[in-house]
């Protein structure tokens, strides 16, 4: 339980660092109470964590030997794909992912009526829901909950989402110029790598 709780940890905090959900909680943030942000933004990630899960579960009544290294393979080519992108981001990237996420906010914020916590919240765990869906964070979840202890990877990913959406909401406008989404992304394959190897090494027990 504890090497899914801290990869998933690991995992989850890294990539959700200068991720699209991070810009739309900071954007948020600026516009609406950052209590009421916060609580939806968490809302809608720990939802999306527990999906994740179930849906790595799904593949649990398979032979443990075939999940585990079904997991390290996908760990091994979202790694690669990770370590490929970051060599061809350039320091416009991160602001073209700031971009996306005023795009999105703007679009919904058109739909919804604004002025009361209700609907703050809800604005905020719709547009974190959805930037969330088939994003890598997503499908990592969904990966280490096909070879892992379900509950460590619900916790560890529940808790790396929690800082991130806490960091965004109350210091995302101070930070967000400095972060670098091509460091953050290499980082993010990086571990996908190592944890690829420690999954290897440890085998399928």
């Amino acid at each position: 339980m504890l090497t899914a709780f801290f990869a998933s940890l690991a995992l989850i905090f890294i990539s959700e660092l200068g991720d699209k959900t991070f810009f739309i909680a900071v954007i948020l943030a600026t516009r609406h109470p950052r209590s009421v942000v916060l609580v939806g933004a968490v809302s809608a990630l720990a939802a999306m964590t527990v999906l994740s899960v179930l849906l790595g579960q799904v593949f649990s009544f398979l032979p443990p030997i075939y999940t585990h290294y079904a997991a390290i393979a996908l760990l091994i080519v979202f790694g690669l794909k990770a370590l490929y992108d970051a060599s061809q981001m350039t320091p416009a990237s991160t602001q073209e992912v700031m971009e996306e996420a005023q795009e999105a906010v703007a679009a919904e914020e058109k739909k919804l009526k604004r002025g009361n916590n209700r609907a703050i919240f809800l604005e905020t765990f719709i547009l974190t829901f959805l930037a969330e869906w088939g994003d890598r964070t997503q499908i990592a979840t969904i990966t280490l909950a096909t070879a892992n202890n379900p509950w460590g990877v619900i916790l560890g990913g529940v808790l790396g989402h929690f800082i991130c959406a806490l960091i965004a909401v109350w210091g995302g406008s101070l930070i967000a110029g400095r972060i670098s989404e091509r460091t953050i992304t290499f980082t993010g394959g990086a571990l996908f790598m190592v944890f690829a190897a420690i999954s290897f090494v440890q085998g399928p027990g």
